[in-house]
């Protein structure tokens, strides 16, 4: 999320709704539109308390998403370490052919999917270098008991890295839905509109203004951090970015004393030779 538009929006919406305040106080009758305050009071306690209630739990569960999907992005880099270690126990015919498919997928996670993440144009699907790993695990014939262990829990490595991608790639969608959005909106307009019968031409202008700004920027400023929690993968302050899985590509171009010498059939960007 970029800060400064997140702060113009928010200063931009407390002046709005301070203005509007002012404006319906200049013609409001003292102590306000409501003849019986204590009525308007428990009304606005109902509406207030409805609002929190729904915006606590939304962003409760958007919360949950983002931290899914770092969580995932980490354990999937991490795996991507641990299968290139058991590629050096598959038989040799396939060693070096994991240990390239491997920082292929690496880098194409990087620079080709997280890309696509930030703007949300990630298609359904598998890493290619997923499908090609996948191609390669085919053709081996394990003999050994080493190379037998090995392509057993290269089995369960492949599963584990898939549903961490899984959980990586399930926040760049968003997992908040459009009517939730709306009626979240329509409840803040509602809110917005109730506190304008608050208006009182006997109170101070200022203290007017000020109730009003300060509901407003709560308002907004909570219903922004919900929109970063549904877009985790945004670019600013705050937006996951593939720090571990970078990590990952650098340890495995850069230290191969376990691997030896071996192709990589990609360019720097993931993409086939």
């Amino acid at each position: 999320m970029n800060l400064f538009w997140a702060a113009l929006i928010v200063v931009v919406v407390a002046v709005v709704a301070t203005t509007a305040m002012l404006l319906v106080r200049r013609r409001a009758p003292a102590g306000s539109y409501f003849e019986d305050g204590d009525r308007a009071a428990g009304v606005f306690g109902v509406l207030a308390t409805g609002f929190a209630v729904l915006l606590g739990f939304v962003v409760f569960l958007a919360f949950e998403s983002f931290d899914t999907s770092r969580s995932g992005a980490i354990s999937e880099a991490q795996i991507i370490s641990e299968e290139f270690e058991t590629a050096q126990l598959m038989p040799p015919a396939v060693r070096r052919l994991f240990s390239g498919e491997l920082v292929c997928y690496a880098r194409s996670v990087v620079h080709q999917e997280w890309p696509q993440l930030e703007s949300g144009t990630l298609a359904n699907g598998h890493n290619p270098w997923g499908i090609a790993m996948f191609r390669t695990l085919k053709t081996v014939e394990p003999r050994s008991a080493t190379e037998q262990a090995a392509y057993g829990k290269w089995l369960d490595q492949r599963t584990d890295r898939e549903g961490a991608r899984a959980d990586r790639t399930h926040g760049g969608e968003g997992v908040i839905p459009t009517p939730l959005w709306i009626v979240l909106f329509l409840s803040a307009g509602v809110i917005f509109v109730f506190m304008l019968f608050f208006a009182d031409s006997a109170e101070r202008s200022i203290v007017q203004g000020t109730m009003m700004g300060s509901v407003a920027v709560v308002i907004s400023s909570t219903l922004l951090l919900l929109w970063f929690l549904d877009h985790p993968y945004s670019q600013g302050a705050g937006g996951l970015r593939p720090v571990a899985m970078q990590r990952t590509v650098d340890q495995l171009t850069q230290e191969r004393g376990i691997a030896g010498t071996f192709e990589i059939p990609c360019d720097e960007q993931g993409t086939r030779r």
